[in-house]
């Protein structure tokens, strides 16, 4: 499943880094492409979207739509 969230928060790239940890963490063959200029985070995954967007938040960012 392809999720897409808007990430707030990510300003440099071990944020990005920090995302795609949290995120291939609950689900390892995540496959993670991050926007950070658009504030977009891509995510291919089968894991819960709720899941992932707790995995995010759990790292300090904000997490919409």
């Amino acid at each position: 499943m392809n999720h897409t969230f808007e990430v707030t928060g990510m300003t440099c790239g071990h944020c990005e880094k920090a995302v795609t940890r949290a995120l291939q963490k609950i689900d390892p063959q995540a496959e993670v492409k991050i926007d950070r200029a658009n504030n977009h985070v891509e995510v291919q995954s089968q894991q819960a979207r709720e899941a992932l967007a707790q995995a995010i938040e759990h790292e300090g960012y904000g997490v919409a739509a």
